[in-house]
């Protein structure tokens, strides 16, 4: 049997997963939207990787990574659970190991990773507003009629983009409805929305960071040509992107539950119901929301718990 490991980044909009051989090499990719029910869209990857995969592979690492990386991890009794801040960069680094600056756009929230010699060395994270995001991106793209696909050839046909206040979803919406009653050119207005994504991320998420070359632009934005320009003129730089750049957070969880215990994985995991509760716990001033999932009407973990009066597995 050949060894392989699976790496799953369960993300708000959408669940990428990947299975790796030894050499790092993804074997099979699947990318979804999360559709707010991370259960079902990991459940959908594991029949489909259940359907394609080669019977003479057999998985003996789980990773996972994400905004549900402890609920998924518990289901799949996965062997490693990381941050995505950790698991962008291994999987990043894996391709690119003299890479320096990670610029991360994805569906809601936002991130930049400084990296010297191969260590994280600095981060920050975007999660209180959506402006600058592919979900900003695509309700724009909708209130101007046109597909959020064709969004970034559409913005390189404009010599002359148009100021969009885009610090705020609310000021950003405004502002385009404004510039389009002005008589303003559409592919302007277009190309405007894309440097102002990319003006929104250097101002609200670098925060006065140093943007060392080489830098990589991933997550789903990065697709986006017209706001991957924007970041090239705004510093003066040539940026990597990468066919697999949505897939580095699932391929560096993979990755690091190379290192951990070997298990045994079956893609049969899915014959099992899984339910997730929540209670108070009540035992001490903090009274903790506490997130349990079930299996089969088993608990089979549970977090956020303070103090160890709100183990859930102990009751």
């Amino acid at each position: 049997m050949k060894k392989a490991y699976l790496g799953v980044d369960i993300g708000s909009i959408s669940t990428k997963a990947v299975i790796i051989d030894e050499d790092n090499n993804i074997l099979y990719s699947k990318y979804l939207w999360t559709e707010g029910n991370p259960i079902e869209a990991v459940n959908n990857i594991i029949n489909y990787f259940k359907d394609i995969v080669d019977k003479n592979i057999k998985i003996v690492g789980v990773g996972t990574t994400g905004s549900a990386r402890k609920l998924i991890g518990s289901i799949l009794n996965a062997n490693i659970i990381k941050n995505e801040i950790t698991a962008h960069a291994i999987g990043t680094l894996s391709k690119y190991p003299d890479i320096k600056t990670i610029i991360e756009i994805g569906g809601q929230d936002s991130k930049i990773i400084l990296i010297e010699d191969g260590i994280v060395v600095d981060y920050a994270m975007n999660t209180l507003c959506a402006a600058g995001t592919g979900a900003f991106l695509s309700s724009q793209a909708k209130r101007l009629g046109i597909d959020v696909e064709d969004f970034g050839n559409i913005a390189l046909t404009s010599n002359n983009p148009t100021p969009i206040a885009a610090r705020c979803t609310v000021f950003a919406e405004s502002d385009l409805v404004h510039k389009a009653q002005m008589g303003c050119n559409k592919n302007d207005i277009i190309a405007g929305l894309c440097k102002s994504i990319a003006l929104n991320y250097i101002n609200n998420v670098a925060k006065g960071k140093k943007l060392k070359d080489p830098i990589i632009f991933q997550g789903g934005v990065s697709k986006n040509i017209g706001v991957k320009k924007s970041f090239e003129d705004i510093l003066n730089t040539k940026i990597i992107t990468d066919e697999d750049g949505h897939l580095m957070g699932a391929l560096g969880v993979a990755i690091l539950s190379k290192k951990e215990k070997k298990i045994d994985f079956s893609f049969d995991i899915t014959n099992f119901t899984f339910k997730t509760k929540s209670t108070y716990c009540g035992k001490c001033p903090n009274n903790c929301e506490i997130v349990y999932v079930k299996k089969n009407d088993e608990i089979i973990d549970s977090w956020g718990n303070r103090c160890e009066a709100g183990n859930i597995l102990q009751k």
